[in-house]
């Protein structure tokens, strides 16, 4: 594939499969052949300005994934974020399943947090694309590209092996969830009755290579082995039937009456490595965190490393519970600030507060605060009883003591800290700015921006002197929304806020990927 693509360009062939493919193989390839690639990614995203299509978002989904396996950010190609038109929910599905399905793996190749998509009519979020996926499993177990939509047709109704298969691969990060399991092994019960007496599989009426691609990296992705029990048929596996469409020297067959196919080699390139990853132990062909890298390879630090001046305590928080989200925050009047609560649910920085529930408009105590902010930061909780009315072996004595030690919070001249008081809107924004200080942002102003920020607030004269300059600078660097026309400075802040404006700081910091 090396030499047949050797000018690899934007494309469904002879462009992301085979890198992705080479990138996740292992091959020596020289760091020339990515380079010329991504300046190609570049060159057709700027003719483009930014807009891959109208319609079929999975053009969006298919260079970020491929993007990366090759170490660039594709939250910044000339200047263009190409995550963002995955936070536009209707335009996404609109291709059947395979938008959700692509959204999924796009998104969490990288791990990158959900898109706020200003244009979207629906704003996504993960679980919306979990659910829709689920929504539209078929009886029989499996998917289809319509099946379980508004235009579904009547042959819509029977399983695809290439649509089950990607299915799977974009599930199989979810499996903690109850309905993804049972959903997941409904489908895998489907597929190994479809499977033939060769292994292999069928679709639309044809036996055919690709549809046993899929569900070999589908099995890779959930971590089976290709020799489970369920997929093995005549004593062949998957990989036993791959082969058998081999052309020594000229790639792989789509149909076995037909000619080599390059579409078809360079899914059986990604599906092979794909099962050799699995065999060897190694991340999954669609977890990239152990992407490439090569000389040039990213325009700036990578992602999810932090400032090169940050305190070396602060560290990034990986997810730990993908797809995490509650009930409150989700349905038809998704709550605003629901992809930053999920994003920091999901690396456990922050929490519900009972039955599934997270209470956004509820307000925030001081030892909520500083709790939140010492699992955002990945500081080791320790106590230093500090406090008259913080005991020792209360539950946020840790993240109190911690968050004090670091200069997040400050406690009162009486020896007190309050845990249980309210925090106010300003109050936040001194505390989220001393975290962003921590995490090697450039806080201070001087009292000319600091004027000219806050005096586009009908309110301004209200903020006391001591919060201005942190509000300034949140408001700067956005992680305050500037689009009110009131800062409501002595205004309880609500956990929904406050978790925007951690969110928000993060990304600023680099440390949230």
């Amino acid at each position: 594939m090396y030499e047949t693509v050797s000018n690899p360009k934007a494309g469904s062939i002879g462009g992301e499969w085979t890198v992705i493919g080479l990138a996740r193989s292992g091959c020596e390839i020289p760091d020339e052949y990515y380079k010329k690639y991504y300046s190609a990614v570049e060159d057709y995203v700027k003719s483009l300005k930014g807009n891959l299509h109208d319609k079929k978002y999975t053009e969006y989904s298919r260079l970020i994934v491929a993007l990366s396996s090759i170490g660039k950010d594709p939250r910044d190609v000339e200047g263009y974020n190409l995550l963002t038109a995955l936070g536009d929910y209707d335009k996404t599905i609109w291709q059947g399943m395979n938008g959700p399905i692509w959204a999924l793996i796009a998104l969490d190749s990288g791990n990158y947090p959900m898109p706020q998509n200003p244009e979207a009519e629906t704003q996504a979020t993960r679980e919306m694309y979990v659910q829709r996926i689920l929504d539209c499993q078929l009886e029989d177990g499996g998917w289809s590209l319509f099946g379980g939509t508004a235009v579904a047709s009547s042959g819509d109704g029977v399983s695809d092996p290439d649509i089950t298969g990607m299915a799977l691969q974009a599930l199989a990060k979810y499996q903690d969830r109850e309905d993804v399991k049972k959903a997941t092994e409904e489908a895998l019960a489907c597929m190994s009755e479809k499977q033939n007496s060769k292994a292999g599989f069928s679709s639309w009426g044809t036996e055919n290579s690709e549809s046993c691609v899929q569900m070999i990296v589908a099995l890779a992705e959930l971590g089976i082995p290709m020799d489970d029990a369920r997929f093995v048929k005549s004593g062949k596996t998957m990989l036993d039937n791959l082969m058998t469409y081999y052309s020594k020297g000229n790639g792989f067959l789509h149909i076995f009456n037909g000619g080599s196919n390059q579409m078809a080699s360079e899914q059986a390139l990604y599906g092979m490595v794909a099962a050799q990853r699995l065999r060897d132990g190694k991340n999954s062909l669609y977890r990239m965190s152990d992407a490439i890298k090569f000389e040039g390879s990213s325009a700036g630090p990578e992602t999810g490393s932090g400032l090169p001046n940050r305190n070396s305590d602060v560290v990034l928080k990986e997810i730990i519970a993908p797809g995490k989200t509650f009930d409150d925050v989700i349905g038809v009047n998704a709550h605003k600030n629901q992809p930053a609560i999920e994003a920091l649910a999901a690396r456990g920085i922050i929490s519900g507060k009972k039955d599934n529930l997270f209470e956004p408009e509820a307000t925030m105590t001081r030892a909520e605060f500083a709790t939140i902010m010492v699992q955002g930061l990945g500081l080791v909780p320790k106590s230093n009883d500090s406090f008259t009315d913080v005991s020792s072996d209360s539950w946020h004595a840790p993240y109190i003591g911690t968050a004090v030690n670091y200069g997040i919070v400050t406690g009162n001249p009486d020896k007190t800290f309050n845990p249980d008081g309210t925090i106010t809107k300003q109050q936040a924004a001194v505390m989220v700015a001393r975290a962003a200080k921590l995490c090697g942002m450039n806080t201070e102003m001087e009292s000319g921006a600091v004027r000219d920020v806050l005096a586009q607030f009908t309110d301004y004269v209200k903020t006391a002197e001591w919060a201005m300059e942190s509000l300034a600078f949140c408001y700067n660097e956005n992680i305050l929304e500037q689009s009110e026309i009131e800062i409501k400075p002595d205004s309880n802040i609500t956990r929904a806020e406050i978790a925007q404006m951690l969110f928000n700081m993060l990304g600023s910091a680099n440390l949230i990927k």
